[in-house]
């Protein structure tokens, strides 16, 4: 567990958290810029001192009114938005000398040699060892900079954007090695963003932050699926859920997924039969009816019950919350198509997904 209560003033801005935050997956700091994602994170590595505050990990005093123990006494590994690779350093050289640092710091730290290794094969960067940095993409000097953090054996790993300077293409080459270390490690990660794409597509657990102050923390889609979450996330509202493939339909290319009591059909991704998966279902691919529907193009058709209707950014819409078979969603629809349905908590409702929607 990593226990946060830090208070820190500064002209026009001030930090007050206390959380307890998992030590355990992803939990990822979410907020618009300026809301102190970074700031608080900085508290955690030691790279800001909070005027007052006590931090701990798991039981392991960081600080209190009488104990400080600076940034490179702590058992972490910090990715930065840019890799800040050192350029007359090959990429092994760059690796083994954050090691050194690590190895000087703490002295009685267990051998990081396997540690290496593996953040070298997580992250798909053997080829490219020898290598200087200015020959390298952006995106491969990221992954990179995820290795170095990884080579030194931290018991928490701190991530502050580290998709925020890529283009769309060279963020899509990284996030697939994210979601390997979300897999494959043991160590927690902490992970800035003001993406919602990218909090989907990691994250476990989510704080939400908004002037300085914690609004909502919690599971992943428990929290994506308050209608009053604090930061209106527009076209990207919905969920995340978790689930199963359990059939592939190789004529037309589908893979069914299981959720619960319900069934998903969703593109083939290639994923095999018995593979865990998350599916993100946005607000605005579900549709409400009163009946099933026959003869429609959209094949996913499940019953659900509406639990509470709430405001949108704009008059003309409405979000809903509903539980299915497989949890709950969102459904973003018109006032109008609400106030036509006569749409109340409590209703037996029917629930559409388009399948080419599903992410």
């Amino acid at each position: 567990m990593l226990d946060v209560h830090v208070r820190l003033a500064w002209p026009g801005f001030s930090l007050e958290v206390d959380e307890q935050l998992p030590a355990r997956g992803v939990t990822a700091l979410f907020g618009h810029s300026g809301s102190g994602k970074t700031t608080l994170l900085r508290c955690i590595a030691g790279l800001e001192r909070a005027g007052q505050g006590r931090l701990s990990f798991n039981g392991e005093v960081w600080q209190d009114a009488e104990t400080w123990v600076p940034t490179h006494r702590r058992p972490i590994g910090y990715v930065f938005q840019e890799a800040s690779l050192f350029p007359h350093l090959s990429v092994l050289g760059n690796l083994r000398y954050g090691q050194k640092r690590s190895r000087r710091a703490n002295p009685g730290a267990r051998d990081t040699r396997f540690r290496l290794e593996q953040a070298v094969e997580l992250l798909g960067i053997d080829h490219l060892l020898e290598r200087r940095p200015a020959a390298l993409s952006g995106g491969e000097r990221q992954r990179v900079g995820m290795a170095r953090a990884l080579a030194v054996s931290p018991r928490l790993l701190l991530m502050d954007e580290p998709l925020a300077a890529l283009d769309l293409a060279r963020k899509q080459e990284v996030l697939p090695y994210l979601e390997r270390l979300h897999d494959e490690l043991e160590i927690p990660i902490i992970y800035v963003s003001h993406a919602p794409d990218e909090v989907a597509r990691l994250a476990d657990h989510l704080v939400v932050m908004d002037g300085g102050r914690v609004r909502r923390a919690g599971p992943l889609n428990a929290v994506l699926s308050m209608l009053d979450l604090p930061i209106r996330l527009g076209e990207d509202a919905g969920v995340v859920l978790d689930a199963t493939v359990v059939e592939r339909d190789e004529r037309w290319h589908l893979l069914r997924l299981c959720c619960g009591d319900a069934s998903l059909w969703v593109r083939d991704t290639g994923a095999a039969l018995g593979d865990h998966v998350r599916v993100r279902i946005l607000a605005r691919d579900v549709s409400i009816a009163r009946a099933h529907t026959e003869g429609s193009s959209i094949l996913n058709s499940l019953p659900a019950r509406v639990e509470s209707i709430g405001d949108e950014d704009h008059p003309a819409l409405a979000l809903v919350r509903l539980d299915f078979g497989g949890g709950t969603l969102l459904a973003r629809v018109t006032r109008r198509s609400a106030a036509q349905l006569e749409l109340a908590p409590g209703d037996a409702v029917w629930i559409q997904i388009k399948a080419a929607a599903l992410l």
